[in-house]
């Protein structure tokens, strides 16, 4: 567990400087193709009946929760068979590979230059790289609600979480935990084709996340309380609104985010052409502005810096 610990102050030191560069081959991406290819093999397979398909989702998340684990596990043993230094870059490396705080930090600010300099064609087309929304109708003010929404969001599912699951089991686990939200993120739609075959994949990746987006919400309203932002209201909203979300995990980190800047977040959205109508999160105490994204992302390496200090926290009270 220390080497996991060395690992992960390494990993998001490298994410800092360097991010995720698109030249490289990353595992994420690996897994999505993965995905696609099981769904396109299990849909042959499996009767085209809902309880087919959503067997079928089930086998899905099975084989690809076995990879995403077995894959690195297998390459973290090797590694150590060689050398614990070995085993210590290789660490190292998936853990910056699992969390992605710089990465979604400059997705969302290329939003906010397109807001501040460029059309709202190209925010809408900014925006729609981080979001699974339809965005050609957007108006300013709803990029800029997609964008900081995404961020808060993404808090949980692309940093705390990680983290969380990097902390419990190293990099194998927090393959598996990528491989989890990655499924849902591509198969959990409530519109065809994804209904019955994304069931499976969009109920448990609601089980990964309960624990990790309620100490994400937490770890957020003391990162506004350190930076100064409005704690009260945040507390309010979260307690409020937090379940504002079909996920019973999205709103936590949304609601809070969205009591901190004193903004009004969520509202009804369409996907895949499909209108949902959703609840706001969060009271219009003032109009949102662009000036919100960045606020956003400080909010979350705040919110990453105060979850890797109780990890090294637990680490050093636990006797060797």
């Amino acid at each position: 567990m220390k080497r996991t610990a060395l690992a992960l102050v390494i990993g998001l030191v490298i994410d800092c400087f360097l991010g995720d560069p698109h030249s490289l081959p990353h595992p994420v991406v690996l897994i999505g193709k993965l995905i696609s290819f099981l769904e396109k093999q299990l849909r042959r397979l499996f009767p085209k009946t809902p309880k087919g398909e959503q067997a079928a989702g089930g086998v899905l998340w099975l084989l690809t929760a076995a990879l995403s684990f077995g894959i690195p596990a297998g390459i973290l043993w090797l590694c150590g068979r060689v050398s614990p230094w070995l085993a210590l870059a290789a660490q190292s490396v998936m853990c910056w590979q699992i969390i992605a705080p710089r990465s979604l930090r400059d997705e969302s600010m290329k939003v906010y230059t397109a807001l501040k300099t460029g059309s709202i064609q190209d925010a809408r087309q900014a925006v729609s790289m981080i979001v699974g929304r339809d965005t050609a109708q957007l108006d300013q003010a709803a990029v800029t609600r997609a964008a900081v929404e995404t961020v808060a969001e993404n808090t949980s599912d692309g940093v705390i979480a990680p983290l969380f699951y990097l902390f419990l089991g190293g990099p194998a686990l927090g393959f598996l935990y990528k491989a989890v939200n990655t499924m849902d993120s591509m198969l959990g739609y409530v519109e065809p084709p994804y209904k019955n075959i994304g069931l499976i994949p969009a109920k448990l990746d609601d089980v990964f996340n309960y624990l990790p987006a309620r100490l994400s919400a937490l770890f957020m309203l003391l990162s506004g309380w350190i930076l100064g932002m409005d704690v009260k209201n945040g507390w309010k909203i979260f307690r409020r609104d937090r379940y504002n979300h079909a996920s019973p995990n999205s709103a936590q980190t949304e609601s809070v985010c969205a009591g901190l800047l004193g903004v009004r977040l969520a509202g009804d959205a369409s996907y895949h052409g499909v209108l949902h109508k959703k609840k706001f999160i969060g009271d219009p105490l003032r109009e949102i502005t662009a000036e919100d994204i960045p606020k956003s992302c400080r909010l979350m390496y705040g919110t990453t810096i105060l979850m890797l200090a109780a990890c090294a926290l637990l680490l050093a009270a636990i006797p060797m």
